[in-house]
């Protein structure tokens, strides 16, 4: 299946996110280096430009040369510098390790585990959201979350405690994660199904966190057009991976219900603009028509940021929620592992409800 996986992406790879590039001239898809960035406001709903890899033009004055900084060529928030970013991290990546070269290493990864039926198990065991706890060490906005950071031993102890799933930072430049910590925690047996969360923007990236052992990706819907999606969503099929697609507004779970493939949405409660949370933004989502909608497609709504207490997990789960992915409010405890229970004010582990 591995093998079909890389034949069939071989020829679709390059134009998988096509969509939401200005232009792709050559240089391995690398658009034009003085292409401005590319304003996809409204393509379905992205709001996130794209510019070139390169970078702003190079300007040449006599024996001098700079480059211009421009409201064209500057991002507007956070997510638009991380998506800026990765293109030029996901460009390197692929001129060293092409889609060809991770075939072996797909043949020899770990098997997927079934990520969407561990957090069904998990809530039919407890009545309770499933827990996709977060291995997290750092974020823009907070900074390092946890200084003593041992990304095996903390997701032994999530596991330990009654985490369904885990979910691993892996970007490194703005949330000091890594893909060896993927690695290194499926290497080192824990049972939970590992969700590799990065900002995913190129098809190529599915295939890599599958050959880490990922069981589960990410993908948010601010950052990719629905044809992506839907295209990222069939490769995950392939290579036996769930996928959980981000919302943060009624344009984008709007756009979400209406992709063939769905099985888990996430709710994102930080505002992309302002990173304010306010967790009734969850409730106002699945209010009327479209929370029966998702119930009736049988798909499994996650709540994310801002959940902190008893009372913040039981509000989401009264407004439709089944599933939590909770980082923040676990990894900057003592004890992250056993900071679950007070999370969900009761002993939610295996041993618990036996």
């Amino acid at each position: 299946m591995l093998q079909d996986a890389v034949a069939t992406a071989s020829d679709q790879t390059e134009t998988a996110a096509a969509a939401v590039e200005a232009t792709e001239q050559g240089n391995n898809g690398a658009p034009a280096a003085d292409a401005p960035a590319a304003s996809i406001e409204g393509l379905d709903g992205i709001k996130i430009r794209r510019r070139p890899v390169t970078g702003p033009s190079v300007h040449h004055v006599g024996p001098f040369q700079f480059r211009l900084e421009n409201e064209g060529n500057t991002p507007r928030n956070i997510l638009e510098k991380i998506v800026w970013n990765k293109d030029v991290e996901i460009w390197q990546m692929k001129e060293k390790m092409p889609l060809y070269r991770l075939k072996g290493p797909l043949d020899n990864a770990p098997p997927a585990r079934d990520f969407v039926a561990a957090l069904k198990a998990s809530y039919d065991r407890t009545a309770l959201p499933a827990l996709i706890a977060e291995v997290k060490k750092a974020s823009p906005s907070r900074g390092v979350l946890r200084e003593n950071f041992d990304p095996v031993e903390i997701a032994q102890a999530y596991e330990k405690n009654g985490a369904a799933c885990l979910s691993v930072l892996t970007d490194s430049k703005f949330f000091q994660g890594s893909f060896d910590y993927l690695e290194a925690i499926r290497n080192a047996g824990v049972k939970c199904p590992l969700l590799c969360k990065e900002f995913i923007i190129d098809a190529w990236q599915l295939y890599y966190a599958r050959s880490k052992g990922a069981d589960a990706v990410l993908l948010i819907a601010a950052i990719l057009p629905d044809r992506d999606i839907s295209y990222m969503l069939k490769i995950c099929k392939i290579l036996g991976m769930a996928a959980l697609v981000e919302v943060h507004d009624e344009r984008e779970i709007d756009r979400v219900i209406g992709i063939d493939g769905i099985q888990l949405i996430g709710i994102n409660n930080r505002n992309l603009e302002t990173f304010e949370v306010d967790i009734s933004n969850t409730k106002n989502l699945l209010e009327g028509e479209r929370g029966q909608l998702i119930a009736q497609k049988d798909i499994i709504v996650v709540g994310e940021s801002g959940l902190f207490t008893p009372d913040h997990v039981s509000f989401v789960q009264d407004a439709g929620v089944k599933a939590i992915l909770v980082g923040e409010s676990l990894i900057k405890q003592e004890d992250p592992g056993k900071a679950i229970a007070g999370l969900f004010g009761k002993d939610i582990s295996p041993v618990s409800s036996a």
